[in-house]
């Protein structure tokens, strides 16, 4: 879950920067960063190791490399992720604390 949150803040970032010159967009290697974190590194940290520049389709003249059809399919799909997690979750702790009450 909190690596979902650190990538939307990398794609609103993108998203933020999309007319600034020069900008380059990243994106969280969600792999990269859950192997970071398998070893025990902070996900603050996990997160940074795991950081890569996009590499654009078509880049434009002036440097940056943001392109609003990727990150607006990137932000998509990062908030769906993000919402089954945090079910995923809600479920869990629904499960644990009906085995608690004894339902």
């Amino acid at each position: 879950l909190e690596l979902r949150s650190q990538r939307m803040a990398l794609i609103t970032s993108n998203i933020a920067n999309a007319a600034t010159p020069g900008y380059k967009a990243r994106d969280l290697d969600f792999g990269a960063a859950l192997k970071a974190r398998s070893e025990g590194l902070g996900s603050d940290r996990a997160a940074e190791q795991a950081t890569r520049y996009r590499v654009p389709v078509m880049p434009s003249l002036d440097g940056n490399t943001v392109e609003m059809a990727t990150e607006q399919t990137a932000f998509a799909e990062n908030a769906v992720g993000y919402q089954a997690t945090l079910g995923f979750i809600r479920g869990r702790v629904d499960t644990i604390t009906r085995a608690l009450k004894g339902d």
